[in-house]
């Protein structure tokens, strides 16, 4: 009997061979990596010692693979670092060199676990060569990044999400929300995270959430960076290219996305605005040192599995277009790294720009307004056997509402170590002074300021704060602090030591003792003294009646009007609602005075 694959040619046997070697090969190795998701078919995610296991045992058998444990976080358990570089080199500082660098932070908020699962995923799928690797980046992840709250497992914090079955819990083990902590860096975790971000250095950072604020058609919605805010060649590329890429080579994949919908209990085809992440959030953290930043939020009603694919695939996306386009990324983050230590103003408190709007084809459902069954009240409710594509206005342009001069360097005096411990924890250039000396420098009076009547984060936070400047001298004692803002991390420095940027340290309440008047007056005492400093100065006298004539409450207060006195005497203390961080101009020749 003649058997018919004598007559195939040898070579075309070989590969038939070789190919179905390799696929036994694959599904041997998926069957010795499946994740607590596959296992589950799509209804669990991986607790966080099945986590650091699977990423531990990956490490073990395939070079490609390195697990490095970091630091401390506040449970007392370290961060693990995951890396996959195809050449098995895990020297950042060369890295950073040859290839793009790509961080992923998973469980900030452990509830929402999707990156978490989606990350097992795509390492292990890029160490068995499922998928192609990039040539031209290294992926790096947090694998969890809350341990505390990963640790703190629960099947109902989460009220409205659709799976998994259980999950951990959005604050920390001091139950801090470690998205808000990026600047006041309250914890070891904002400590430890910023140590990793400055070891990898990252050219594009993720963080992979969960959110519903309206329903809608979408598993997939991005946040990115603001790129009005990230500025100048970075932020058009962002915007016009890195953005509308993903967003095509998503749709592809018959996978839509969506920009982030900022609502909350209202139809989105009403319009809404992109969300403006400020320092204090993980994204605008980043944009700091000129990252690409994006928040992944995928949609909390969809089903578990559809989300964890739908950022497994958002993920390996972005490996594509950062491996064609990694030179670019490079040079236009050093040209934006460049270009930002020659400004001369710095632009603060961004708003949204009015004038301008984007036109997004929005899938949403029709939106109903029903009686509530349990309030008796209008409640909004979605139809989801009425789906529809409306044109929707999209507000994604921002512009600053005001700026500040850039100076030559901050001066800290070196009591206030809470900040130097923070600038040395983002590799934020300082030096000290060299000797005791007087120096004339600009100085900020704290003229206004709100603060929230209810805690937020450990903090009853300010908002809306305004200064006035004056020009001092200053003693400067050796040792003090001095922060030039030609350096790379520029933008950190402006942001927190400004008192009028949103996530100033100032704002955050580090200064909060200035706004306490230590010394005062006894008013039977200070009489006399008031009435002498009347008599001696025909200015002051002058200024004092005409308050009285022009003010009915001041006139009718006695003792309002004895504590503007005494806070126009030489007996009011300096210190009282002076911003203790002080600005020396450019051009003052104070670097050769300092001793640098």
């Amino acid at each position: 009997m003649k058997h018919t694959f004598l007559n195939i040619p040898i070579a075309l046997i070989l590969c038939l061979v070789l190919a179905l070697s390799c696929k036994t090969t694959t599904e041997e190795q998926l069957d010795s990596f499946k994740t607590p998701f596959e296992v589950s078919k799509g209804l669990e995610t991986a607790t966080y010692t099945e986590v650091t296991e699977h990423y531990l045992k990956l490490a073990q058998n395939y070079p490609e693979i390195n697990v490095q444990t970091i630091g401390e976080t506040d449970s007392g358990l370290p961060l693990h670092l995951v890396t996959y570089n195809p050449e098995g080199n895990f020297n950042f500082k060369k890295l950073q060199k040859d290839k793009s660098v790509i961080l992923i932070n998973n469980g900030i908020h452990p509830g929402e676990s999707d990156g978490i699962d989606a990350s097992m995923l795509l390492f292990r799928d890029l160490a068995i060569g499922k998928i192609t690797a990039p040539k031209n980046v290294v992926i790096a992840a947090i694998a969890v990044y809350n341990v505390g709250g990963m640790l703190n497992r629960n099947s109902t914090s989460r009220a409205n999400q659709n799976g998994p079955k259980s999950y951990g819990f959005r604050g920390n083990a001091k139950n801090y929300d470690l998205n808000r902590d990026f600047i006041k860096a309250d914890t070891k975790n904002a400590s430890t995270f910023a140590q990793i971000y400055h070891l990898v250095k990252p050219d594009i950072f993720v963080d992979n959430h969960v959110s519903n604020g309206a329903d809608y058609q979408y598993t997939l919605t991005h946040l990115f960076t603001q790129h009005n805010k990230l500025g100048g060649p970075l932020g058009a590329y962002l915007h016009q290219e890195l953005m509308p890429d993903l967003e095509a080579g998503l749709k592809s994949k018959n996978l839509d996305i969506t920009p982030y919908v900022n609502v909350f209990n209202r139809p989105p085809e009403s319009g809404f605005s992109q969300f403006l992440d400020s320092p204090r959030y993980s994204t605008g953290y980043t944009t700091l040192f000129n990252t690409f930043g994006l928040m992944v939020e995928t949609h909390m009603l969809k089903p578990y599995k559809q989300r964890v694919r739908g950022t497994y695939e958002l993920l390996q996306q972005l490996l594509v277009l950062a491996d064609k386009d990694h030179e670019r990324i490079k040079k236009l983050r050093s040209k934006a790294i460049t270009a930002n230590q020659q400004m001369d103003y710095y632009p603060l408190n961004w708003q949204v720009d009015t004038t301008k709007t984007t036109t997004l084809a929005f899938k949403g459902f029709k939106a109903d307004t029903l009686i509530s069954e349990v309030t008796g009240q209008p409640r909004l409710a979605y139809n989801r056997e009425k789906p529809f594509t409306k044109n929707v206005a999209y507000q994604n342009y921002f512009m600053p509402a005001d700026s500040v001069k850039v100076p030559y360097a901050y001066l800290i005096k070196k009591a206030w170590t809470a900040v130097t411990d923070r600038l040395v924890s983002n590799q934020i250039d300082f030096f000290e002074a060299q000797n005791d000396t007087t120096l004339q420098v600009e100085m900020y009076r704290i003229t206004n300021y709100n603060t929230r009547d209810m805690a937020y984060e450990g903090h009853y936070l300010h908002y809306g704060t305004m200064v006035t400047p004056e020009v001092k001298q200053l003693h400067i004692t050796k040792g003090d602090i001095v922060v030039p803002t030609a350096q790379e991390g520029i933008r950190y420095v402006m942001e927190t030591l400004e008192p009028q940027a949103p996530d100033s340290f100032f704002n955050w309440n580090f200064f909060d003792t200035v706004l306490q008047q230590k010394e005062g007056f006894s008013p039977y005492v200070f009489e006399d003294t008031a009435l002498q400093l009347l008599k001696e100065n025909d200015s002051l006298r002058q200024h004092f009646f005409k308050k009285k004539e022009e003010d009915p409450d001041f006139a009718a207060n006695w003792y309002a009007q004895l504590d503007w006195l005494f806070k126009k005497s030489e007996y009011y203390e300096d210190a009282h609602m002076q911003y203790p961080i002080y600005r020396i101009p450019k051009g003052s020749g104070a670097e050769s005075i300092l001793g640098n």
